[in-house]
């Protein structure tokens, strides 16, 4: 997979699951689990319910996706 095969899309964090995944609400208003980068759990940066975030995802798999950034 390319780089530019990533799909970015904006959320809103809705609930905390186990193991630094959470459930965040896209801008579509679809609902997908999500983990946090390799980046903000080096640094440290801790997520709470209704954090706006930035979400990568790729094409292959649109229920999932990566945290890469907290607004």
């Amino acid at each position: 997979m390319a780089k530019n095969d990533i799909i970015e899309l904006d959320g809103q964090v809705e609930d905390l699951l186990p193991a630094a995944t959470f459930r965040v609400t896209l801008e579509s208003g679809q609902s997908i689990i999500a983990h946090l980068s390799g980046k903000m759990r080096l640094n440290k940066i801790r997520l709470s319910i209704g954090d706006r975030v930035k979400v990568e995802m790729t094409p292959y798999d649109l229920t999932k996706g990566r945290i890469t950034l907290r607004y």
